[in-house]
């Protein structure tokens, strides 16, 4: 599925278009919507909004290659999970993973207490949940949530992005129910070139967004 309109205005028109092709989940039973924070969170509350279902948070981190932070060399997700991310030509010893692993936990769980506070994780067991973020470059960080949330028996777990790297989302497709990555342009470079306005999601708009969507939506 492709959309002409690249590049969107910002990542909250982008969740209006991602909600038109998840259009279908509109009215389903024990439907969630999970946002991986901080980028997918804006993206996902016009996704939540749109098919009236709930909002919540699912915290993921990438573990950066030593030197060239801004390739994925894996990531790590809630309850435990790891997932590595082979680059030809890079190659990292089990002693700067573990490095990396340590310094990206603790941020892990201080977003985990900041977004959602004392409230309980959803259970999503038998529920039909979609990860939303605001794009897909190398698939790490989508690859450890979608792994960390099957986990936990979803009945139909559906990957969401308004824009992806052909080939990251093609190997989601085995991971997730259903791929939903509404424009998959080539070549791709990074997910911030789709978006005429591009600024860091802070945690007081993530807060912001997912208390609006706790007050007008059912609970998860």
């Amino acid at each position: 599925m492709r959309d002409t309109r690249l590049p969107y205005e910002d990542r909250r028109e982008a969740g209006r278009v991602l909600a038109g092709a998840l259009a279908h989940y509109r009215g389903r039973p024990h439907l969630l919507v999970l946002a991986l924070p901080r980028g997918g969170v804006p993206v996902a509350y016009e996704v939540a909004r749109a098919l009236k279902a709930p909002l919540d948070v699912f915290v993921v981190r990438k573990l950066g290659f030593p030197g060239h932070e801004e390739y994925a060399m894996g990531a790590i997700a809630s309850g435990g999970v790891r997932v590595m991310n082979p680059m030809p030509g890079m190659h990292v010893t089990p002693e700067e993973v573990a490095a990396a692993v340590a310094r990206e936990q603790p941020e892990l769980q201080r977003r985990e207490r900041l977004y959602r506070g004392q409230s309980p994780a959803p259970d999503l067991h038998g529920r039909t949940v979609i990860v939303v973020d605001d794009g897909l470059a190398t698939g790490a960080t989508m690859h450890a949530a979608l792994l960390a949330i099957r986990q936990q028996q979803p009945a139909h777990l559906v990957m969401a992005v308004p824009v992806g790297a052909a080939d990251s989302c093609d190997a989601l497709q085995g991971v997730a129910d259903e791929v939903v990555c509404v424009a998959m342009p080539e070549p791709f470079r990074a997910v911030g070139l789709w978006y005429r306005q591009f600024p860091q999601t802070s945690d007081d708009e993530v807060r912001t967004l997912l208390d609006d969507a706790r007050v007008h939506a059912p609970s998860p």
